[in-house]
C-alpha cells in the first residue's frame, strides 16, 4: 500500500524531503606588514544556479523531519589568518586561504590566499568551492612590489607584478534566495602606489591598500576575502567577512533555527520557504 504523502514511509517512519542549500565559509584575512597579498573567498558549496571552483553542482540533502542537524557559521580570518569553516549537516565548506607578505606564499583554502610581493608561489583552492590566489610580483623588483589577489568561488586572483598588484577573484552568482546575489570574491593585493592597488573580486572581496590607506575588509555573510596592504611599514591590511548558510525548503515544512544561531525566514513563494542563517553555532530541525 502506497502511504500518504508527506505523513509516513510504509515502515512508519517520518517522510523524508530535500533541502537545497549554500553554504559559503569565512574568507581568509589580507596580508600585512608589508607587501601584501589579498585573501582568499571562503569555500561555497550549492546546489542552485551554480557552485565554486567551476565544480558540478552539489546535491540536495534528505531531510528528516524532528531531527537535529549541525550548523556553524565560519568567521571571516583576521590578517594573514584563514576563515573558518561552514557546516550544515554533512556538508563543509572550508575557510578562505590567508594571505602573506613579503617572500611568502600565500596560504590554501576554500579559495587560495594571494602570495606576497616577492614570492612566485600561488596558494590552491579546494576543489568544487573556489579556486587559487594569484602569485607576487616574483622577483620582489618595484616600483609596484604588487601582491597577488585572493582567489575567489568562480575566478582565479590575478598576479602581482613590479607594475601593478593583483586583483581579487570574482566570486559566483546564485538564486537561491530568489534573487541573483554573488558570493565569494577574493581579496585585492596591496601595492606601493595609489593607482595600483588591486580591487576586490565581485561577491565581497576587499580591495587592497597602499602606505597609510588602510584596506577594506570582505563583506560579512558573502564569505569575501580582505584586502593586503602595500606599504611599509604598517599593519592595514583587513579581515575577511564572515561566511552565510541558506536553505531552501517545501514551504509544508517548518524550520526550528535553534539557540546560538542568527537567522529568519522568508516565504512561502512558489511552493519554498528559505532560510538565511548569518551567524553562530546550532542546530537547526524541521517539523
Amino acid at each position: 500500500m502506497t502511504p500518504m504523502l508527506g505523513v509516513m514511509s510504509s515502515a512508519g517512519y517520518p517522510r523524508t524531503f530535500s533541502v537545497n542549500y549554500l553554504v559559503v565559509a569565512g574568507g581568509g584575512g589580507g596580508g600585512t606588514p608589508n607587501n601584501g597579498g589579498g585573501g582568499g573567498a571562503g569555500g561555497l558549496r550549492c546546489t542552485v544556479t551554480a557552485t565554486g571552483g567551476g565544480g558540478s553542482l552539489e546535491t540536495a540533502l534528505s531531510i528528516a523531519p524532528g531531527t537535529n542537524y549541525t550548523t556553524t557559521i565560519g568567521g571571516g580570518g583576521a590578517t594573514n589568518t584563514n576563515g573558518s569553516n561552514s557546516v550544515f549537516s554533512t556538508v563543509t565548506s572550508t575557510g578562505g586561504g590567508a594571505s602573506n607578505y613579503g617572500p611568502f606564499a600565500g596560504s590554501t583554502g576554500g579559495s587560495g590566499g594571494g602570495a606576497g610581493n616577492a614570492n612566485a608561489t600561488s596558494a590552491a583552492g579546494t576543489a568544487n568551492q573556489g579556486y587559487a590566489g594569484g602569485q607576487g610580483d616574483a622577483g620582489g623588483t618595484g616600483p609596484v612590489y604588487g601582491g597577488g589577489g585572493g582567489g575567489g568561488a568562480g575566478a582565479v586572483g590575478t598576479a602581482g607584478s613590479p607594475s601593478a598588484t593583483g586583483d581579487g577573484g570574482n566570486g559566483v552568482a546564485t538564486s537561491i534566495s530568489g534573487s541573483s546575489v554573488t558570493y565569494a570574491g577574493g581579496g585585492g593585493g596591496g601595492g606601493n602606489t595609489a593607482t595600483s592597488t588591486g580591487p576586490g573580486g565581485t561577491g565581497g572581496g576587499g580591495a587592497g591598500a597602499y602606505n597609510s590607506v588602510a584596506a577594506v575588509a570582505g563583506t560579512a555573510n558573502l564569505g569575501g576575502g580582505g584586502g593586503g596592504y602595500g606599504g611599509s611599514p604598517g599593519a592595514n591590511a583587513a579581515a575577511g567577512g564572515s561566511g552565510v548558510i541558506i536553505l531552501k525548503y517545501p514551504d509544508t515544512k517548518t524550520i526550528t533555527i535553534g539557540a546560538g544561531l542568527t537567522g529568519t525566514t522568508a516565504g512561502p513563494s512558489g511552493g519554498f520557504k528559505v532560510s538565511t542563517i548569518t551567524a553562530g553555532t546550532g542546530n537547526v530541525s524541521w517539523t
